[in-house]
C-alpha cells in the first residue's frame, strides 16, 4: 500500500475553465493547438498530443491569496478529459530528468529548506521523506527549469480534493 498519492488539478478547477470561466488573473484561458510533447495537462496528467487543442492559463493551486500562493502558467486539454486516478503511480507527464519537490505547511506556505531539485525516479522517496515531517502538510512537484506547477502529492490517508 502506497503512503503517498499523486493529486491532479481538482475537477472543479478544470470544469470552471472548460465552462468559460476565468483564470487566476481574471482572464479567459488562451486556446492553442499542440505541436507535440511539452504541453502536459494538469487534469489528466498526460501530455497533450500534436494537433489537439489546449488552454494556457494562469493557475494558483492554493485556496486563498497570500504571499506564498504562487501563480503560474499551466496547460489544460481544451476538451474535458478524465482526472488522473492512478494516484499511486508516477504521472505520465513527468518527462524531464528532474523536478523541484517542495513541502508546504497546513497554512499553505512554503516550508523553508524543504525544496530540492530531485531526479524524477526519486520523487516518491523524496515526497515520503517530506510527508513524514509534522510541519509539512503536502508537497508540490514543479518544473526544475521554469517552476511551473505540475501536481500535488498528499499522504495516501488524506481525503482527496475534488
Amino acid at each position: 500500500m502506497s503512503t503517498i498519492r499523486f493529486t491532479a488539478m481538482p475537477s472543479a478547477d478544470a470544469d470552471h475553465v472548460w465552462g468559460g470561466g476565468t483564470d487566476a488573473y481574471g482572464q479567459l484561458a488562451e486556446r492553442q493547438i499542440s505541436d507535440g510533447p511539452g504541453h502536459p495537462c494538469r487534469h489528466c496528467l498526460k501530455n497533450i498530443d500534436a494537433g489537439e487543442a489546449f488552454f494556457v492559463l494562469a493557475y494558483r493551486p492554493f485556496p486563498a491569496l497570500q504571499p506564498y500562493a504562487e501563480t503560474g502558467p499551466i496547460f489544460l486539454h481544451a476538451e474535458p478529459c478524465p482526472r488522473y486516478v492512478a494516484e499511486e503511480v508516477l504521472p505520465p507527464i513527468l518527462s524531464s530528468p528532474d523536478y523541484i519537490v517542495r513541502g508546504y505547511g497546513s497554512d499553505d506556505r512554503i516550508v523553508y529548506g524543504s525544496g530540492a531539485v530531485t531526479p524524477t525516479g526519486d520523487i516518491p522517496e523524496r515526497a515520503n521523506s517530506l510527508l513524514a515531517r509534522d510541519d509539512i502538510a503536502y508537497v508540490h512537484v514543479r518544473s526544475a527549469r521554469n517552476n511551473c506547477y505540475q501536481f500535488r502529492i498528499d499522504r495516501a490517508n488524506m481525503a482527496p480534493s475534488a
